[in-house]
């Protein structure tokens, strides 16, 4: 079985203690904003884009990157993780992955105004790290929001 790869970035939106979550309609996951990288994108554009869509907030990233420059070369945020996600598993193998760039970030509002044709606000939910102990919740969600809590505390 062939497997597809898709990059795709993902940010971890903080404010006042809590990181914001909705139930993804098509996996049924517990995740943050995030989503594929156009191809005329860099892949913090597209952390940026999509929370700016799925949420309504202006998200600042934790920028953490080298200082590399020249006329040529340009430092880009480094994501606080680079994960491969398996989407699609079967009997036969892995069909589908994505590549995620994974970074923190914070808003200065917890107030959800999502695009026309995202999950509405009443979907997302603001959780601290109490409630990132839920069940409900993938480990490693639990995992990085809580790591994206304390860069933040």
């Amino acid at each position: 079985m062939e497997t597809t790869r898709h990059f795709t970035a993902t940010v971890y939106v903080v404010n006042e203690g809590a990181t914001a979550l909705h139930e993804h309609e098509k996996l049924g996951l517990w995740l943050p904003p995030g989503g594929h990288v156009d191809r005329d994108e860099l892949p913090h554009e597209t952390a940026l884009r999509e929370a700016r869509e799925e949420t309504g907030l202006d998200v600042e990233i934790l920028s953490e990157h080298d200082d590399v420059s020249s006329s040529t070369v340009e430092s880009l945020p480094e994501p606080a993780h680079l994960l491969l996600e398996d989407i699609n598993v079967s009997e036969n193998g892995v069909g589908h992955q994505h590549i995620d760039f994974v970074y923190y970030g914070w808003a200065n509002s917890r107030a959800l105004d999502p695009a026309d044709g995202e999950q509405g606000s009443e979907d997302w939910e603001w959780v601290g790290p109490e409630t990132l102990e839920d069940e409900r919740f993938d480990p490693d969600v639990t995992r990085l929001g809580r790591e994206a809590l304390s860069r933040f505390e």
